[in-house]
C-alpha cells in the first residue's frame, strides 16, 4: 500500500514526531534521510544519476541538456572527485544507436556536479533521445524535440505551476509525461522553502516542509527531495521544458532588487541551487551565477512567440507610485518584443497573476505581491500594448493554486477600456487551494468585484494543456482526482477558447456545465 505523503505528515505533527517523518530534518544522515523519503513516495533513479534527466529551452537547431550526480541525493556533500567527467550522446532513436551528436561535460562540485550541454547543430522540428554515462553507469533514455524551422499548423504545450511535495503525490506531472505535447511550461514554485510553523490544519500542510532553508545545501537538499517523485523526473524526461520561477524557489514573496547581506547570500545561493537542477539556458553559460538569466522569447513554427517573464529579480517594493515588478531592462525589452512582434499568437509565460483581482467591490485589492501591487506599470505596459496594436495576446499565469480565466484591459478600473487579451491562471499541481468553503463564498464576490473576471474554480489540482492553431488557442484544464493518490487519474474540467482575431475567451458549450465557483453567463 502507498504512504499517503499528506496524512503521514499529519499523523506525525499530530504525535509531536514531524522529525520522525520528514526527511531533510537536521541530524538524519543521507541514508536515514533517504529512507524517510522513500516512506514518503520518493524512489530514484540508479546512482549516480538518482535525480534523472532533462532538457530544455528548445531552438530549431539546438536544446539544452541536463543531469547531476548525486549518489546519496539528500546529502549535503557528495562523494565524488571535486570533477567527474560525464559523456552524453543523442540520437533518433530511443536506443540510441543512430547517434547524431556525443560528447563530453565536466561535472564539477562548485556547481553540485551538474552539467548542462547545449547541444548545436540539429534539425528544426525533430524528436531526439538522449543519455548521459560517467562513473561506470548510464542514466535513463530522455526524449526532447527541437523547435520547427518553418511554418506549422499546430503547437501544443503543457503549463504547471506550484507543486508543494508535502501537500500531495505528483499525478499531475504523471499526466504531463503521458501528454502528446511540444513542451512544458513550468510558472514557479519548484519548491517551497519555508520550515515547519506551529499545528497541522485538517486541509492545510503548506507550512510544513521541514526546517526552512537557508544555505546551498539546504536548497540542493529541498530540489532533490523533490526531484524524488518518479512523476516529476518522468514529466522531465519525457519533453523539453521552458522555465520561470516564482517567490518560493527563494523566500515568500520576495523582492529580488532589495535586502540586506544575509538576504543576498540566501538568494545567492537558492539561485544556484535553481540553476544546478534545471535545464536552463543562459546566454552566460555556468558565469551566469549568482543571476541567471530567466526572460526570453522564443518563437514556435512562426505560430506562438513565446516571451517569458522573470517577475522576482528585477521588482521594487510593492505598492510604491514609481514601483516595477520587471525593472528597467527587462521592461525595455518587453516593450521592443510588443514593438516588434510578428503576425502570431503571442503568450506570455507569466509567473503572478497580471488581471486585477479586488476582494470586494470598490473594495482593496487581495494580494499586492501580484501585479496588482504595480499599478502604473501594469497600466504603462498595457497601454503599450494598446498603442503597439498587438493582437492576439494570451497571458498564461501560476501561482494562485486555483484556475481564473480574465479579460485583460488596459485599465481595469474603468469597465469599458480597451480590451486587449485573455489571462489564464492553471490550477496548481499539488499546493493547497483555499477551502471548498471559502472558494463557494467567495467566488461569487470575485466575480461581482471584478468585472473581467469570467470563471473561476478552486477546489481542485492539475495543470494545463494548451493547443493552437492558426484559428484558435483553446486552454483545457487538466484535473487530477486527488492529490493522496500518485496513480489518480486525470481528465478535464474545461475548456476556454480564443478564436484569432477576436479578443476575449469563450467557454466550451461540450463543458460549459463543469463545476466552477463562479462563472460568468
Amino acid at each position: 500500500m502507498t504512504v499517503d505523503r499528506r496524512t503521514l505528515l499529519k499523523s506525525a505533527a499530530a504525535a509531536g514526531a514531524l522529525g520522525a517523518a520528514w526527511p531533510l530534518t537536521a541530524g538524519l544522515s543521507p541514508a536515514q534521510a533517504r529512507a524517510a523519503a522513500e516512506r514518503l513516495g520518493a524512489r530514484y533513479d540508479t546512482a549516480p544519476f538518482t535525480l534523472g534527466v532533462a532538457s530544455g529551452d528548445p531552438r530549431p537547431d539546438s536544446v539544452l541538456l541536463w543531469t547531476r550526480l548525486a549518489p546519496e541525493p539528500l546529502a549535503a556533500e557528495q562523494d565524488l572527485p571535486d570533477i567527474v567527467e560525464v559523456r552524453w550522446t543523442l540520437a533518433e532513436d530511443p536506443g540510441l544507436r543512430r547517434v547524431v551528436a556525443r560528447g563530453t561535460a565536466p561535472a564539477s562540485a562548485t556547481l553540485g556536479h551538474s552539467v548542462h550541454v547545449p547541444v548545436t547543430g540539429l534539425t528544426p522540428g525533430r524528436t531526439y533521445h538522449y543519455a548521459f554515462s560517467a562513473l561506470g553507469r548510464t542514466s535513463r533514455t530522455g526524449r526532447t524535440r527541437t523547435a520547427p524551422g518553418g511554418t506549422v499548423g499546430r503547437v501544443r504545450f503543457a503549463a504547471a505551476n506550484c507543486q508543494a511535495f508535502h501537500d500531495g503525490y505528483y499525478a499531475a506531472h504523471r499526466g504531463i509525461a503521458a501528454e502528446n505535447v511540444d513542451f512544458v511550461l513550468h510558472l514557479g514554485d519548484y519548491i517551497y522553502e519555508h520550515g515547519q510553523v506551529g499545528g497541522v490544519p485538517e486541509d492545510h500542510v503548506r507550512d510544513h516542509d521541514g526546517p526552512e532553508i537557508l544555505t546551498l545545501a539546504d536548497y540542493r537538499k529541498r530540489h532533490a527531495l523533490y526531484k524524488g517523485d518518479p512523476a516529476l523526473r518522468d514529466a522531465h524526461a519525457a519533453h523539453p521544458w521552458f522555465l520561470t520561477w516564482d517567490d518560493h524557489e527563494v523566500v515568500n514573496d520576495y523582492s529580488g532588487s532589495t535586502g540586506g547581506a544575509p538576504f543576498v547570500r540566501r538568494r545567492a545561493a537558492a539561485y544556484q541551487a535553481w540553476y544546478e537542477h534545471m535545464p536552463h539556458r543562459d546566454s552566460f553559460g555556468d558565469s551566469a551565477l549568482p543571476d541567471p538569466e530567466i526572460h526570453r522569447t522564443r518563437d514556435w513554427g512562426g505560430l506562438v512567440q513565446l516571451a517569458i517573464l522573470d517577475l522576482r529579480s528585477h521588482r521594487s517594493a510593492q505598492n510604491l507610485p514609481d514601483g516595477t515588478i520587471l525593472g528597467t531592462d527587462q521592461k525595455n525589452w518587453l516593450k521592443h518584443h510588443i514593438d516588434n512582434a510578428p503576425d502570431t499568437w503571442h503568450v506570455w509565460a507569466n509567473s503572478i497573476m497580471l488581471s486585477q483581482l479586488r476582494g470586494s467591490p470598490g473594495g482593496p485589492y487581495m494580494f499586492t505581491d501580484q501585479w496588482d501591487g504595480f499599478l502604473a506599470e501594469r497600466k504603462e505596459v498595457l497601454q503599450h500594448v494598446h498603442a503597439a496594436g498587438l493582437e492576439d495576446l494570451v497571458v498564461v499565469t501560476g501561482d494562485w493554486h486555483s484556475a481564473f480565466v480574465d479579460d485583460i484591459r488596459t485599465d481595469y478600473d474603468d469597465p469599458e477600456s480597451p480590451l486587449v487579451g485573455t489571462e489564464f491562471t492553471a490550477h496548481s499541481v499539488t499546493s493547497g487551494a483555499y477551502s471548498p468553503e471559502w472558494n463557494r463564498t467567495n467566488g461569487p464576490v470575485m466575480g461581482a468585484a471584478n468585472p473581467h473576471l469570467k470563471y473561476f474554480e478552486g477546489n481542485r489540482y492539475g495543470y494545463d494543456v494548451y493547443d493552437v492553431t492558426p484559428e484558435r488557442f483553446s486552454a483545457h484544464m487538466r484535473v487530477i482526482g486527488d492529490r493522496r493518490d500518485p496513480d489518480s487519474p486525470v481528465t478535464t474540467l474545461t475548456t476556454f477558447h480564443v478564436d484569432r482575431g477576436t479578443t476575449g475567451s469563450h467557454e466550451d458549450q461540450a463543458t460549459k456545465n463543469s463545476p466552477a465557483q463562479y462563472r460568468r453567463d
